[in-house]
């Protein structure tokens, strides 16, 4: 078997899958209060063989693909790099930075990235989509500052400590129209309430629109790779 190839063999990629998750696992025990200083330990050496194992897998890397500067500047190269490089800036910088690093490392997580097909058609679908979605933000973003002017004239004069300027209101619409409803700030004037009920219904509109573009997408990008590996099998 080719070198290229060695990574992708099926025990090394559940290997592979099993060291991301049990890196990140021991990362969610490791922010547990009151540790015995034994499982510290047994966390920290851990961390330095799942470490050690994933820099031999990024130099292997390296080693075997055939443009290698391509590789390391390439998503997945990154990605790999991000995967090691806090551990070992951890031990050279001030340790007042170290929980910062250590939070870093949550980057090993988009090494499963490599091993989805479904992440690959995803990227494919916002490919496809890309236009659609940046009208479709753009507009987005125009309806955010007409709703927070809208609601600043209405409630300004009613609360004037709560709606005390455009920004403000910003903040009142982003809470709206993604329907989370935090309750810190609400409209108390009749005019207010009902510009509200209508910056609500345009919140519905702004998750199913994205939602629909990019559904059509995935299952145009489906159907012809069924179509492509349909074909490849007639073929043979």
């Amino acid at each position: 078997m080719k070198p290229e190839n060695l990574l992708d063999r099926p025990l090394i990629v559940g290997v592979t899958l099993f060291l991301i998750l049990y890196s990140v696992v021991c990362f969610s025990i490791d922010t547990l209060p009151d540790l015995r200083p034994a499982v510290r330990r047994f966390l920290d050496i851990s961390e330095t063989v799942v470490v050690g194992l994933f820099t031999l897998e990024y130099l292997y890397r390296i080693y075997s693909t055939e443009n290698r500067l391509r590789f390391v500047f390439s998503f997945y190269g990154l990605v790999d790099l991000l995967a090691i490089l806090p551990f070992y800036l951890a031990t050279s910088v001030d340790l007042r930075t170290l929980r910062l690093l250590r939070l870093l490392r949550l980057g090993r997580v988009l090494k499963l990235l490599r091993y989805r097909l479904a992440f690959d058609r995803f990227a494919k679908a916002i490919a496809m989509a890309k236009e659609e979605l940046l009208v479709f933000t753009l507009g987005s973003l125009v309806v955010l500052f007409l709703a927070a002017v809208g609601i600043y004239y209405f409630e300004h004069a009613a609360q004037p400590d709560k709606f005390r300027s455009i920004f403000d209101s910003l903040w009142w619409v982003v809470v709206t129209l993604t329907t989370v409803g935090y309750g810190d700030i609400y409209p108390i004037t009749l005019g207010g309430r009902l510009f509200t009920f209508c910056v609500l219904m345009i919140g519905l509109g702004l998750v199913a629109v994205p939602t629909g573009i990019i559904a059509s997408s995935l299952s145009a990008i489906r159907a012809k790779q069924e179509e492509i590996a349909s074909s490849l099998s007639s073929d043979d």
